[in-house]
């Protein structure tokens, strides 16, 4: 297992990257950074993570100025415990000093087995975490995915504009959205409206102005909505309240071998082989 500590500037966007053989825990302790893939957006505030399988393709924004502690893992490390797909994570007090003190060690090596044994620890804990509802799945259909992006673009957008831009009837919007990404259109636009909103609050966006540029007439309408979606107010959120979250990912066998280094892995880059 290795590690990678960088603290980012404000709106700063990285491209394309892909970690072919180490799977990632992306944890922002400061700050909020959009992971962005084919399929979707995952947002991740303070006090939470994404987890980024090998070889998935994707690039970061961020929002505010971001501190990063990234773990990256072995896939043999995980197996099957851990999915092969993107997913945000509510981050518990546990697993944040877990992090933290990987982070700082850099490397741990299998053939250390105080090393061995914290890597299992994590691996453990990162199964029981919960998901976060930060993921913005994005429509495969052209007219869905030109929707999508408009909304995303202009968020108070009203949705016949979005139809009409995108070449689609408003039903057809409907049908496709429910389709493609298992969510209303609805129920979408307000997942993007608060994305929006996270990304202007870490850049210190007053919540009345936040609301306005989402969409929302009144701010208590905009705390309504964020509390309905993540299960806290927006100041508790970025205090490191627990959001809302469905299940642990489940358990299955018990973990591999720790792969270890001198430094973080390059991007779409075989890995220097372990010590």
């Amino acid at each position: 297992m290795r590690s990678y500590a960088v603290t980012h500037p404000r709106n700063l966007g990285l491209s394309e990257r892909s970690y072919g053989e180490w799977d990632q825990l992306a944890y922002a302790s400061h700050g909020v950074m959009s992971v962005v893939t084919a399929d979707g957006v995952w947002v991740v505030p303070p006090h939470r993570a994404v987890w980024i399988p090998a070889g998935a393709l994707y690039s970061v924004r961020t929002s505010g100025r971001v501190t990063l502690r990234t773990l990256f893992f072995r896939p043999e490390l995980a197996g099957a415990r851990l999915p092969r797909r993107c997913l945000a994570l509510d981050v518990t007090p546990l697993v944040r000093e877990l992090v933290l003190h990987a982070a700082s060690r850099n490397t741990l090596r299998r053939d250390a087995l105080a090393d061995r044994r914290l890597a299992a620890v994590i691996v453990d804990q990162l199964v029981m975490l919960p998901q976060a509802p930060l993921q913005l799945p994005m429509p495969a259909d052209p007219r869905a995915r030109t929707a999508a992006l408009r909304i995303q673009e202009t968020p108070d957008l009203p949705l016949p504009r979005v139809a009409r831009a995108s070449g689609a009837s408003l039903r057809t919007l409907e049908r496709l959205f429910l389709r493609d990404t298992a969510l209303p259109l609805g129920r979408w636009r307000r997942r993007a409206r608060l994305v929006a909103a996270l990304r202007a609050l870490a850049e210190g966006t007053l919540i009345t102005r936040t609301a306005a540029d989402v969409g929302y007439a009144t701010p208590s309408a905009f705390i309504a909505a964020f509390r309905r979606e993540f299960g806290v107010t927006p100041g508790r959120y970025f205090a490191g309240g627990p959001g809302a979250g469905g299940g642990g990912w489940g358990d299955s066998p018990a973990f591999g071998s720790v792969i270890g280094g001198s430094q973080a892995p390059s991007p779409q880059s075989t890995a220097p082989r372990q010590p």
